[in-house]
């Protein structure tokens, strides 16, 4: 008798536990990266010295062998790194600082920072930017008034 009382206790708790759990959840999937027509083109000079410059002579293996990865360079490079010039609303929100941003260094381990801030000629596969982070990320450029927008990957969705 008590093991049949302990049997019905434990089907009654099993069943309301399996009620309580919420099956039309949602999951919240991102889709398929939609990239921009102009990843279609060829890495110009100045990207594959950006390339060369962070991934050195590991560039072919790690980069150029692997198509998905030239497409997520070329999406980041041409679409998702935008600087821009602070307008005076900008000037006063607490973006964190390039500064603050480490170097990846993992193919290069003498990669340096730039001396001076150069928008036509910076470099962000120079830094440990979290390009897979949802949504958008804004860093101010220490002692200028510029700064750097990442798009999410997601954004032509």
């Amino acid at each position: 008798m008590r093991a049949l009382f302990f049997n019905i206790v434990f089907c009654a708790l099993f069943t309301f536990s399996c009620f309580g759990q919420n099956t039309s959840a949602q999951k919240n999937t991102l889709g398929v990266i939609k990239f921009n027509t102009n990843t279609k083109t060829p890495f110009s000079d100045d990207e594959l010295n950006k390339l060369q410059e962070v991934y050195g002579a590991a560039l072919s293996k790690e980069i150029l062998n692997r198509p998905n990865r030239v497409l997520g360079i070329k999406e980041i490079l041409r679409n998702r790194v935008v600087i821009n010039k602070f307008s005076e609303a900008d000037h006063k929100k607490p973006y964190p600082l390039l500064s603050e941003v480490s170097l990846f260094n993992a193919f290069v381990s003498n990669l340096k920072r730039d001396q001076f801030f150069d928008p036509t000629t910076f470099n962000p596969l120079k830094y440990n930017f979290p390009f897979h982070r949802k949504g958008y990320q804004y860093y101010r450029v220490d002692k200028t008034d510029y700064f750097i927008l990442i798009k999410p990957q997601h954004y032509n969705n």
